[in-house]
C-alpha cells in the first residue's frame, strides 16, 4: 500500500474529513483525493460523503486495507488470499531490503513449523509474518518469538479465550485433561550458522499421536527466521499462525481454536491486536520478558525438556534474557536454552 493511501485511512480512522482537508494531509489535489476514496470502494469500503466530510460506513472483513484501516503499530500490510508460505514471502521481502512489513494469508498451502514439518494453515486463521531489521545481536533474536506469543495470548484473552503460553512460544488453551499425557513440543532452536539463518520457532502439532498437553490445546505457534553477521540481525521474519474462526475437526489432534473456545471474532481486529501488541513489545525489549511471565502456563510446572545435551526434569521456576528456561532439578538450577518442553504435572504435586 502506498504512503497516500495509507495516510487517507488514518484520516478516515479518526471521523469525518472534509475534501479540502484530504488534500492538505495527503498533498494532492482534491480530484486526487476522490480517485483515492474511488479506490477504497472498489475494495469494499464504505464511504459516505455528508456535509462533514467523508467517513466510513462499512470496513471489508480482511485485507491489506482492511488490516491497516486503525492499525496502531507502523506496519505496512501485504496481503495474498492464498499463499504458499507468509515466511517465504517474508524472506524474499527482507532479502530485498524491506523492514516493518507484514504478508498476511487467507490461507496457506505450504506453510512449515519446525524441522519444515507440514503446517496445516486453513482459511479463517491469522497467518501473517513481520518482516523487521531490529539492532540487535543474533542472540537476541528469540526474544522476537517471545513477544509475539505474549501478543497472540493477549489478542485470545481480549475475545475471551483463557490462553497462556508454554516455553517457549505456544500458545494454548488452558483446558486441563488428567487423564492424558502431555505431548512434546514447544521447542527453541537456536543453532546458528555463521552468515545465515537462526530458528525459533514453535511449530503446530502434526503427529496422529499428539495429545492435550497438560494445560491445554494448542492454538498458536511462532516460527522466527533470520538473517545476519556474528555481531549484528540483517533481518528478522516472525511468522506467527493462530487458529481463529477455524474448525477444530480441520486441525491435527492436539489443536483447537478461538471459534471451539467462544465462537467466531472479527479476524480483522484479532490481527490487528496481535500487531499492535507486538509492536509495543518489540520497542521495549525489556518489557518482553516480564509480559512473557506473566502469561506463562509453564513456570511453576514440573517439567521434562530434552535439550541436545540430554534430558532436563524438574520445576520451571524462571526465564531468563533471551529466553532461556530456568529449571530447578535435584542438582541445582539449570538454565535450558533449546528443547522440547513437556508439562508433566504442577510442581506443588510433586
Amino acid at each position: 500500500m502506498n504512503e497516500t493511501r495509507r495516510t487517507l485511512l488514518d484520516a478516515l480512522a479518526e471521523g469525518p474529513t472534509t475534501g479540502p482537508a484530504l488534500a492538505d494531509r495527503l498533498g494532492v489535489s482534491r480530484a486526487a483525493v476522490w480517485k483515492q476514496v474511488e479506490a477504497l470502494r472498489e475494495e469494499g469500503f464504505g464511504v459516505e460523503s455528508g456535509e462533514d466530510g467523508y467517513r466510513i460506513t462499512d470496513v471489508p472483513e480482511y485485507g491489506a486495507a482492511a488490516i491497516e484501516f486503525g492499525l496502531g503499530a507502523p506496519y505496512e500490510v501485504e496481503y495474498h488470499d492464498r499463499l504458499g508460505s507468509s515466511n517465504d514471502r517474508g524472506r524474499e521481502l527482507a532479502a530485498d531490503g524491506a523492514s516493518d512489513v507484514v504478508v498476511v494469508a487467507g490461507e496457506q498451502t505450504g506453510s512449515r513449523g519446525r524441522l519444515r514439518r507440514e503446517w496445516t494453515a486453513p482459511a479463517g486463521g491469522v497467518w501473517a509474518s513481520v518482516v523487521l531489521r531490529p539492532e540487535v545481536p543474533p542472540a537476541h533474536a528469540p526474544l522476537y518469538t517471545l513477544a509475539a506469543a505474549v501478543a497472540v495470548t493477549r489478542a485470545a484473552r481480549e475475545a475471551g479465550v483463557d490462553a497462556s503460553i508454554k516455553w517457549p512460544n505456544d500458545v494454548l488453551v488452558n483446558e486441563v485433561n488428567e487423564g492424558t499425557s502431555a505431548d512434546a513440543d514447544g521447542v527453541l532452536v537456536s543453532e546458528t550458522n555463521e552468515n545465515t539463518s537462526a530458528d525459533a520457532d514453535g511449530e503446530r502439532v502434526e503427529e496422529s499421536t499428539a495429545k492435550p498437553d497438560r494445560g491445554g490445546r494448542k492454538l498458536a505457534g511462532v516460527l522466527t527466521e533470520m538473517e545476519g553477521e556474528a555481531d549484528r540481525v540483517s533481518w528478522v521474519v516472525v511468522g506467527i499462525g493462530v487458529n481463529v474462526n477455524v474448525d477444530a475437526a480441520d486441525l491435527p489432534p492436539g489443536a483447537t481454536t478461538v471459534r471451539e473456545a467462544v465462537g467466531d471474532v472479527d479476524g480483522r481486529t484479532f490481527c490487528q491486536r496481535v500487531l499492535e501488541t507486538f509492536a509495543e513489545l518489540t520497542d521495549d525489549p525489556d518489557s518482553i520478558l516480564p509480559a512473557w511471565r506473566e502469561h506463562a502456563a509453564t513456570l511453576g510446572q514440573y517439567v521434562r525438556v530434552e535439550t541436545p545435551g540430554g534430558v532436563v526434569e524438574g520445576e520451571a521456576v524462571d526465564v531468563r534474557t533471551p529466553g532461556a528456561l530456568v529449571v530447578r532439578t535435584d542438582e541445582g538450577e539449570r538454565v535450558v536454552h533449546a528443547g522440547d518442553c513437556e508439562h508433566l504435572r504442577p510442581a506443588r504435586s510433586r
